[in-house]
């Protein structure tokens, strides 16, 4: 016990002549700066792995786009609707037209 304690009493002048000034290791020009930057870049740090580890596992399971169904016509919904009942037939029949109507407009262009 008594060599635990010369020992480390031996090594104080060593670690004042390191230290020479008594600016430690914790009590540079920065303060207490060293721990809160230190834990801002341990929480950027943990914020890429995750944003990471969520990229990859949209990439490998494939995007919502490649999801979705294909776009459907404007006929086909009319169509749809009339089938549902949201429209009468004269509104349906009208609709029909006006949209046949543009399709062969955009075709003569």
């Amino acid at each position: 016990m008594s060599s635990m304690l010369a020992a480390s009493l031996a090594a104080s002048p060593v670690a004042a002549q390191v230290y020479g000034d008594g600016v430690g290791m914790w009590h540079g020009t920065w303060g207490w700066g060293h721990m809160v930057v230190g834990g801002l870049m341990m929480l950027l740090f943990w914020a890429a792995v995750i944003a990471l580890i969520v990229l990859i596992v949209r990439w490998l399971s494939g995007s919502a786009r490649e999801q979705r169904p294909p776009d459907r016509s404007a006929l086909e919904i009319l169509e749809e609707r009339f089938a549902r009942g949201e429209i009468e037939r004269e509104e349906f029949e009208e609709k029909r037209r006006l949209l046949a109507g543009q399709a062969g407009a955009q075709k003569g262009r």
